[in-house]
């Protein structure tokens, strides 16, 4: 936690400093990739949400940075099928505190003089720590039960995909990948959509992240964004 108050304090202390902040909430249609093309084959969104913060730099009318803190729900409903009917089902809603990065290219609706609305496009890395989450398991298995926990996460190198006893419920306690997408700003609210591509395996026992892109997250967001004076 104290990596998190550290993280989110930064980043809050850089952005209030010299940046137009906005205020952001929306919806998250989550996935992971479970094909090695990074596809999200026989695994079904799970609707959750974000909500935080951005600021925006000013540093022109047709380019700009944005940076800025947000909680925010991954997971996925998974399912494995094996001969004779039966099946595992697993849900899973971890939730992170995200601290993304952009790239903004802006194209003005008019003279910029006399109105700010423009449709933006934006790209940028993220990195996110994970803080919360529930964890669920069904299965038509004779003699299974259900089962659900709070996720637990470890500190595992981010960057390889090496993990004992890998479930649903135990995830890598970091995250990284990158944002694109793009929306309307219209001066003092802001719609945007957004896709999160991971990086990084979440729980996968293979060697490494490159082997394939099996594992990884897939988010789809669309947010409302609230300018602050």
């Amino acid at each position: 936690m104290k990596k998190i108050a550290t993280l989110l304090l930064a980043t809050t202390i850089t952005i209030a400093a010299s940046a137009q902040v906005y205020l952001q909430g929306g919806l998250n249609l989550a996935n992971i990739s479970t094909a090695n093309n990074g596809q999200t084959q026989n695994s079904n969104t799970l609707a959750t949400f974000n909500a935080g913060f951005m600021g925006r730099f000013g540093i022109s009318d047709i380019f700009d940075l944005e940076a800025g803190a947000l909680f925010t729900g991954k997971g996925s409903k998974s399912e494995t099928d094996y001969s004779g009917g039966t099946y595992v089902k697993s849900t899973f809603n971890p939730y992170y505190v995200e601290i993304p990065l952009n790239a903004v290219i802006k194209i003005p609706l008019g003279d910029p003089k006399i109105t700010k609305a423009n449709i933006f496009l934006f790209a940028g890395p993220y990195a996110a720590i994970g803080v919360a989450g529930r964890a669920r398991t069904t299965s038509n298995v004779p003699g299974y039960t259900e089962s659900s926990s709070n996720i637990k996460f470890d500190n595992e190198d981010p960057f390889t995909s090496d993990q004992d006893n890998a479930s649903y419920d135990k995830l890598k306690l970091w995250d990284f990948g990158f944002n694109f997408g793009g929306g309307f700003d219209f001066g003092p609210v802001l719609i945007k959509a957004n896709y999160g591509l991971g990086m990084t395996k979440i729980n996968s026992t293979e060697s490494d992240n490159d082997a394939n892109d099996k594992n990884k997250y897939r988010t789809v967001s669309i947010s409302l964004g609230i300018k602050l004076d």
